[in-house]
């Protein structure tokens, strides 16, 4: 076995969501999935600190594409806007290839407290780096942050509409469920 096993990030993902659906989340080790993915627990341990993290991987890339969206919005662009050019930027990571992925990593999601108690931990730094650099732009903080939580809710209802698609892109679903977001929060101020 090579130590440097060609494409072993993504094999590891691979046989780590196979082994979910099949086992379940908990009933899954992390010698199984490195053993199914051709790999040892060394080489999982290199890449991943915990069976979880699989799960959660392209969070990074999320709050680099997220922010980078905002930053490169234009100067005069209003914070829907800079939302907008967020959700859009974040929306290049969902392939379709990615697609079912996403539907097996809700369910498997879904199935755990322990892997929803990471995933509520993974959003929170998702929605303090977009608070963060709606802050750099000259946007007061409860206001970054309100629309720091819109924008996390607007991508998270994005995702699951664009999951559950045959093969929509994921832009328009971000857009839709936005601009849904912002009519019902301005509903708020009339609701009794």
């Amino acid at each position: 076995m090579s130590r440097w096993a060609p494409h072993a990030r993504e094999r590891l993902k691979d046989a780590a969501l196979d082994l979910f659906a099949e086992n379940g989340y908990e009933a899954t080790t992390v010698a199984q999935i490195a053993d199914r993915a051709g790999l040892n627990r060394a080489t999982f341990f290199r890449h991943f600190s915990d069976k979880r993290e699989i799960l959660f991987d392209d969070e990074d890339q999320l709050v680099e594409l997220f922010t980078a969206g905002i930053h490169d919005a234009e100067p005069e662009a209003t914070l829907m806007q800079c939302l907008n050019a967020a959700l859009a930027s974040a929306g290049t990571l969902m392939t379709d290839d990615q697609r079912e992925k996403a539907v097996r990593r809700r369910a498997v999601t879904a199935a755990s407290i322990e892997v929803r108690e990471r995933g509520l931990l993974k959003q929170r730094t998702i929605a303090h780096a977009i608070t963060a650099a709606l802050q750099q732009r000259g946007v007061e903080a409860l206001t970054a942050q309100l629309a720091a939580e819109l924008a996390m809710l607007a991508f998270s209802t994005a995702l699951q509409r664009w999951a559950a698609s045959d093969s929509d892109p994921f832009a328009p679903h971000a857009a839709t469920a936005l601009s849904e977001l912002q009519a019902r929060t301005a509903y708020l101020t009339d609701a009794v």
